[in-house]
């Protein structure tokens, strides 16, 4: 089994139930989630040896998240237990003109608070073949950063393919901050993924003529940035995923990449939404997969985006779609008839 690496925070998220506004909910459903926690959990679903590293309290709450990752195949050997917290996060679901909303509690997490010498990273990238992270990370505070650049340039000396989804994080940081911080990370970045507003936010790179919330996208305007970014950076691959966001409950879902040679933008799919978080996720997880598995580029990017399409449809943080699902779709068939 290929060895692959995730860093991140894993939190309680507590969503309304339905479409309940925040102000109206008297209960929540809890479950747990985070960008790399996400990640991990495809990746030990597609057949991975996944392993995801973390800081966690030792307390009931800690272990319940622990428990949310080894319930899908992930190997939690190298969560670090301690600290006082686990974050949270509040989550409402949108419906047609009415966006999501997310509210974070996760000041003075584990994670958050955790020292670069609380993890043994030799070992931890010991046969290592892939290690993921996000921008998500190195924004909830500098311990956070410190560590997410520790951990880079051991997976990097282990000979590792390092990925990143830039993910920014408004209520985290600022452009500025988050550009003083990420761009000094990109030397060690094989695979970079972001969507526009990230890779400006982030990096300091913007598509031209776009406006994402007028439901039209020119996709022409991705290919002179992500030249200008392996230009700058040294990447192998980079990619965005294009979300035309017609309202809350439906969106046009595709993705772009650029491998140095070939600018490629997939199929896209009209998706109905369910639940919205964890789609980014499913999508970087979908691409490592496809070029683990030895996928061409488009091919790749198109099991990528079937199973973040996918994902959409299912309630929680995590994809519990299989390869064989994703392949499927991948395939063509897009008809939602019942399976007997």
């Amino acid at each position: 089994m290929i060895k692959v690496v995730t860093l991140g925070e894993i939190m309680l998220r507590l969503s309304t139930p339905g479409f309940e506004r925040f102000v109206q909910a008297e209960s929540f459903d809890a479950i747990y989630g985070g960008g790399e926690a996400n990640v991990a959990v495809s990746l030990a679903n597609y057949g991975f040896d996944t392993h995801f590293v973390s800081k966690l309290p030792k307390h009931e709450i800690g272990q319940s998240a622990v428990n949310a990752l080894r319930r899908y195949g992930v190997n939690t050997d190298y969560i670090v237990r301690g600290g006082d917290r686990v974050g949270i996060y509040y989550s409402e679901t949108g419906a047609s003109a009415r966006p999501s909303k997310v509210i974070y509690d996760r000041a003075k997490s584990a994670i958050a608070e955790a020292k670069v010498e609380d993890f043994d990273f030799e070992e931890i990238f010991k046969d290592c073949k892939w290690f993921h992270t996000s921008g998500i990370t190195p924004a909830i505070s500098k311990n956070g950063a410190e560590i997410t650049k520790a951990a880079m340039k051991a997976a990097k000396a282990a000979g590792a393919t390092l990925s990143i989804d830039l993910n920014y994080r408004k209520k985290l940081w600022t452009p500025k901050q988050a550009q003083s911080v990420m761009r000094e990370l990109m030397e060690y970045v094989d695979v970079c993924i972001g969507n526009e507003e990230d890779a400006s936010l982030c990096l300091g790179f913007t598509p031209k003529g776009l406006d994402v919330n007028s439901g039209k996208l020119d996709v022409s305007s991705y290919e002179t940035i992500f030249k200008e970014m392996m230009e700058e950076f040294g990447f192998k691959y980079v990619v965005s995923s294009l979300r035309e966001s017609y309202s809350a409950s439906d969106n046009g879902w595709s993705a772009a990449i650029y491998d140095g040679k070939e600018f490629y933008h997939s199929r896209k799919y009209d998706v109905r939404i369910v639940d919205r978080v964890g789609g980014g996720d499913s999508f970087a997880a979908g691409l490592i997969t496809g070029l683990l598995d030895g996928k061409s580029t488009k091919e790749a990017l198109e099991f990528a985006v079937a199973a973040s399409a996918l994902k959409h449809t299912i309630k929680g943080d995590f994809n519990m779609m299989s390869r064989e699902e994703v392949e499927t779709l991948v395939g063509g068939d897009a008809s939602g008839r019942v399976q007997r």
